[in-house]
């Protein structure tokens, strides 16, 4: 897993040469990317439709690494999956800014996107702390 502080986000290129190049590879028939970013529409908006919420112009961000890399290696146990990795910003971040980016490397579609669905729920829901800032 690669943690940032406010860093240029990964190459996903990269990411994917290298998990390629994975002896677990020939085993992988897909891959999944997440690419979380900071959106102007505030959560409450988006998930509950609440017109009253003002806009967002930014985000402050930060995570428990252990707890990251404890949900990474849960998801790795999962069938069919044999590459999990996970890079996260931190730090005050603005409206476009990447959060997260997430690749998971497995076997058949249905194992990846229970595991890219279940990492990205441990990881929101458990592992983060994203406080949206208003204009």
């Amino acid at each position: 897993m690669t943690h940032s502080t406010n860093q240029s986000p990964p190459s996903m290129d990269e990411w994917l040469r290298e998990a390629k190049a994975d002896a677990l590879a020939p085993q992988e028939g897909m891959y999944l990317v997440h690419n979380g970013v900071v959106r102007r529409t505030a959560k409450a908006r988006a998930r509950l439709g609440d017109e009253a919420v003002a806009a967002v112009s930014g985000m402050d961000f930060s995570y428990d690494p252990e707890k990251v890399t404890a949900a990474v290696e849960e998801t790795r146990k999962m069938k069919g999956i044999f590459h999990v990795r996970v890079w996260l910003n931190e730090g005050r971040l603005t409206v476009g800014e990447d959060i997260m980016y997430v690749l998971i490397g497995g076997d058949i579609r249905p194992n990846l996107i229970d595991a890219l669905q279940y990492l990205v729920g441990r990881i929101k829901n458990e592992c983060v702390s994203e406080v949206e800032l208003n204009d």
